[in-house]
């Protein structure tokens, strides 16, 4: 991966190919089985452009900065993990929202987002993807919508290894709290803001619950439970899910894909 002047680095392979973009929706929408999930926004295309495809542009959150990226590559669409239309928000589009929209609209650029779907997908999610990346066994998936999953490690960690482990493959150092000398043998995860499934992972068994996220009342429930939590980072975390999902549309299409990553702390 290159680095460019701004901050965002930037990942490519594959070939053009023009791809029509109903069936690009469709293929997603049925991978991804997107339509079973009561989820807090919509998942699929959220916002129409050419009808033609021959460059995507994936990253994790369509921000203006992966907008614009998109647009210096030359891309007709957009594919991320965080899109718009977020329950519960303001609908008004105004500030931010208008620049984030009128530039991809003034580009004639697609945006497909998949949130939970991307998440849970047994092949390409973000769970199982931060799995292999860590070198965990895949595990089994459970909660609700199987949205956590848990695994049995070969040999048990500590917490000082689990965090060297996070840091050097996420490139961030992760915030550990709880039973820290508690020897890891079982181990359960959900990338992103599930830090208030750690009561879901207690009771499943798990010694230590890796998620993106923390709040000040984790810190409690994980002492007094006696596991270990791990904030390992909502955007790091959820990195490689869109990247294998880019890599499987590369494959059947032969299309251009290009991961942007536009880097955030939490």
């Amino acid at each position: 991966m290159t680095v460019t002047g701004n901050g965002i680095g930037r990942q490519e392979a594959g070939r053009a190919a023009p791809l029509d973009r109903g069936e690009l929706a469709a293929f997603l929408d049925d991978l991804l089985d997107a339509r079973r999930f009561a989820d807090y926004c919509p998942n699929g295309l959220q916002v129409e452009g050419a009808p033609q495809i021959t460059r995507i542009v994936c990253g994790v959150t369509a921000s203006l900065a992966l907008v614009e990226a998109a647009v210096r590559e030359g891309a007709q669409a957009l594919l991320v993990h965080h899109g718009w239309f977020w329950r519960g928000e303001d609908p008004r589009v105004i500030g931010p929202r208008r620049r984030r929209l009128a530039t991809l609209m003034a580009n004639n650029i697609s945006l497909f987002a998949y949130h939970l779907p991307l998440d849970v997908h047994p092949e390409v999610g973000n769970n199982v993807e931060l799995a292999r990346r860590m070198g965990w066994p895949t595990g089994e998936a459970f909660g609700k919508e199987g949205l956590l999953r848990m695994a049995e490690l070969a040999q048990a960690l500590s917490a000082a290894d689990l965090a060297a482990s996070l840091a050097s493959t996420l490139g961030q150092a992760p915030l550990l709290v709880g039973e820290l000398a508690r020897p890891i043998r079982r181990i359960a995860w959900c990338t992103g803001a599930a830090h208030d499934s750690l009561q879901q992972a207690i009771d499943a068994g798990a010694d230590a619950y890796v998620s993106g996220e923390i709040s000040e009342r984790t810190t409690h429930l994980a002492r007094e439970a006696g596991v270990i939590y791990a904030a390992a980072g909502h955007h790091a975390t959820e990195r490689y899910g869109v990247q294998a999902l880019g890599a499987v549309l590369r494959t059947r299409f032969g299309i251009e894909v290009v991961f942007v990553d536009d880097p955030n702390p939490v």
